[in-house]
């Protein structure tokens, strides 16, 4: 009955104000603008946390528009030059083009990369939903033939991603481990919660065994967990691991991160492409958005 109300609520989604959403959307995204980003990071690294900028924006309708994306990651590239920011970048292939043309996707993201390079900036090239990921995959290792700042994500709710990991160990990579949030069918992704997270466990000790620099990226207590017992049981320097998590999301929990001695890098989104974000966010936790139409339901 619960999972039915929570499917309800999230389909309700598509009627919520704008207004409530951008309410509920002000925890997770640093703002509009570039500088509204910087100045959050600003804060997150004086309290001791790493970060990473990301423009809002996944797939485009026309090539042109991806020339919006590389303009603005060089100058996310610039501002963290500019003001010493701890920081690196992530980006999503469909905004730079892979959904229309492979080939223009990696010249622009290449592009990116070249200017990144030039300071010794981090590009992590981010995984959308299951028809990119072999694409995305391609691209990156592609990329990594010529480049040392780069990496990418992997989604351990995939069924495939095992033995994605145990085929990409040798190349020397860098990933980024999350869940994954996209809905995608039964044959491709585990369902079960448990499951999801046995996958999770299954694919990190995998990649820590191979010495692949991972992101722990997770805000699952029992998964930090897993990935603290990981880093005793192998040994790793501090230097050669991070956890990461999304801005707005479980503050104590980061907070026991960072007391353990572990680094920690938050993902700071920022730019006017905050509604797809927020709605996506609310439809990976429907019970906070059953708490807001509470609210909107309530007698005035």
């Amino acid at each position: 009955m619960s999972s039915l109300f929570n499917r309800t609520i999230v389909f309700l989604l598509g009627f919520m104000p704008k207004a409530l959403v951008r309410r509920f959307a002000a925890r997770y995204i640093a703002g509009d603008t570039l500088q509204n980003a910087i100045d959050l990071v600003k804060d997150l690294n004086r309290q001791g946390m790493m970060a990473t900028l990301d423009v809002l924006g996944e797939e485009i309708h026309n090539l042109a528009e991806a020339r919006f994306a590389v303009d603005e990651y060089k100058r996310c590239v610039k501002a963290i030059v500019d003001h010493q920011l701890d920081a690196n970048i992530s980006l999503k292939p469909t905004q730079f083009g892979l959904g229309q043309d492979v080939s223009v996707a990696e010249a622009n993201i290449r592009e990116v990369i070249q200017e990144a390079r030039k300071f010794n900036i981090f590009v992590r090239i981010d995984m959308e939903d299951s028809r990119y990921t072999t694409a995305t995959y391609e691209l990156y290792l592609r990329l990594k033939r010529e480049f040392s700042n780069v990496g990418t994500v992997m989604q351990a709710y995939l069924r495939r991603s095992h033995q994605d990991a145990v085929n990409m160990i040798p190349q020397h990579i860098n990933l980024r481990l999350c869940k994954g949030i996209y809905v995608e069918p039964r044959e491709i992704a585990y369902k079960d919660p448990v499951l999801v997270n046995q996958n999770y466990a299954l694919v990190l000790e995998e990649l820590i065994r191979g010495k692949v620099y991972v992101g722990i990226a997770t805000h699952d207590e029992r998964l930090v967990w897993e990935g603290m017992r990981l880093v005793r049981k192998y040994q790793l320097g501090r230097k050669d691991y991070e956890f990461q998590m999304l801005l707005g999301v479980d503050k104590e929990l980061r907070d026991i991160i960072l007391k353990a001695g572990h680094r920690l890098r938050l993902y700071v989104p920022y730019g006017n492409q905050w509604y797809a974000y927020s709605t996506r966010r609310l439809k990976e936790n429907p019970q906070v958005a059953r708490h807001i139409l509470n609210n909107l339901l309530k007698p005035g």
